[in-house]
């Protein structure tokens, strides 16, 4: 069974993932379009980050970074071994519970446009691709997503 649970960033399997993650994206994006947070920038009261476990062998992580009327998915990335094991879509729906509980209208996500079974599980999620959002530069390798959390209300419907 897997196991979602808040983690600090830094427990050395969530940091050992992190780092696989942040290289493996240098590897694919060039530098100006990494937009990954560093390890440091996942710890404030903002964040919430959680890991996917078995056992003891912390194998996927996913955050919710808290944005003013949104909610944004951050550090999504799950072991090579462990894919496809349905690590990314638990950590998905804890990350929308948490925005959900937060009562955040949107989650948003910028993704690389490389990352072919990432675009699948965020659409079997019900994301549909969106313009950049936030701080976002119109990057070509960036694909950006969004998923509605709430109902429209009679003035915006």
């Amino acid at each position: 069974m897997i196991l979602i649970e808040r983690t600090s960033p830094k427990h050395p399997q969530a940091t050992a993932l992190l780092k696989a993650s942040h290289a493996l994206m240098q590897s694919l994006f060039p530098p100006e379009d990494n937009f990954y947070l560093e390890i440091d920038d996942l710890c404030v009261p903002s964040i919430r980050f959680f890991t996917a476990r078995k056992g003891d062998t912390i194998f996927g992580t996913g955050a919710l970074a808290i944005k003013d009327g949104y909610g944004e998915v951050k550090s999504m990335f799950v072991a090579e071994n462990a894919r496809g094991s349905g690590a990314a879509d638990a950590l998905l729906r804890q990350i929308e519970d948490e925005a959900r509980a937060e009562n955040l209208d949107w989650l948003k996500l910028e993704t690389g446009n490389l990352l072919h079974a990432a675009h699948k599980v965020y659409a079997r999620h019900g994301f549909t691709k969106c313009r950049p959002f936030g701080d976002y530069p119109d990057a070509n390798s960036s694909i950006f997503m969004e998923k509605r959390l709430t109902a429209l209300s009679d003035d915006e419907g």
